[in-house]
């Protein structure tokens, strides 16, 4: 039912300069592939069958990536290395792009995505957030629930008191099989979060979303929050959130990224 997905990457990924500068955080090397990779496969785990990729015009890495070197191909057969040929270097998805003129924000970003949704429901997947899971794919979990209800689910993750002034954190009417309704939604609470479920990078909406997306302004220095529309769409009508089963990663985090690093990386022969 859900066959379209949309992985914003188009931020300036400003937590890990100055490396961002010259690298999309979506690029970090993880054993051998950058991150947005594992989000791809994830995707296609998933049944997911097209995908709309966010990009800036500083991301062209991103393009080049999920396309044909002919001149590297070339090279192999040259070489007598036609076994390298046959690796992944393409997931097996159509894939297209569009660009985020303007760090307008999450919300701008999804909301790019309006056309290519159509009246279909459809996923987000954040590239800064690897979840690692040795059973169903965290975005599965959320098509899953979303074959239930018919209505936007959204990925949350238990989090540490201390770090939930980073995350949108939800109020939610818990429901059992790790499910809630959710209420509201605060985003990056500085004081009495209403909760200690975090929101992570993993969604499935409905289109409504983005007549919610329509009603959100823009004020000065300030960028278009989902989570304000995901506020806006909880109040009007019914709205669920997930506790992914897996170990997230935030690749924005140097923590978090060298423990993926350590977990992932494996020796490889050349």
């Amino acid at each position: 039912m859900v066959k379209k997905a949309i992985i914003p990457a188009a931020g300036y990924g400003t937590r890990s300069l100055p490396i961002t500068k010259v690298i999309p955080k979506e690029m970090f090397p993880i054993d051998m592939k950058p991150a947005i990779h594992y989000v791809v496969e994830e995707a296609i785990e998933s049944g997911i069958e097209e995908i709309l990729i966010i990009v800036s015009r500083t991301k062209n890495l991103i393009v080049d990536y999920f396309d044909h070197s002919l001149e590297l191909e070339a090279f192999l057969e040259k070489q007598n290395k036609t076994h390298l040929l046959e690796k992944e270097f393409i997931p097996k998805v159509r894939i297209y792009y569009t660009r985020q003129s303007y760090a307008r924000g999450l919300g701008d970003a999804v909301y790019l995505g309006k056309s290519f949704v159509g009246n279909e429901p459809f996923a987000v997947l954040l590239p800064d957030d690897i979840i690692l899971n040795g059973t169903t794919p965290a975005i599965q979990q959320l098509v899953e629930e979303y074959k239930t209800y018919l209505q936007s689910v959204i990925g949350l993750n238990k989090v540490e008191d201390k770090h939930l002034h980073k995350y949108g954190v939800v109020k939610g009417e818990p429901l059992g099989n790790r499910m809630c309704k959710i209420v509201d939604i605060v985003e990056k609470p500085k004081t009495n979060p209403p909760s200690n479920l975090a929101v992570i990078g993993r969604y499935v909406f409905t289109p409504s979303i983005f007549s919610y997306l329509e009603t959100l302004t823009m004020k000065e220095g300030e960028e278009i929050q989902l989570t304000d529309a995901i506020k806006k769409m909880s109040t009007a009508e019914a709205c669920y959130g997930k506790s992914i089963e897996g170990n997230r990663f935030d690749i924005g985090s140097y923590d978090d990224y060298i423990s993926l690093i350590n977990i992932m990386n494996r020796p490889t022969k050349d």
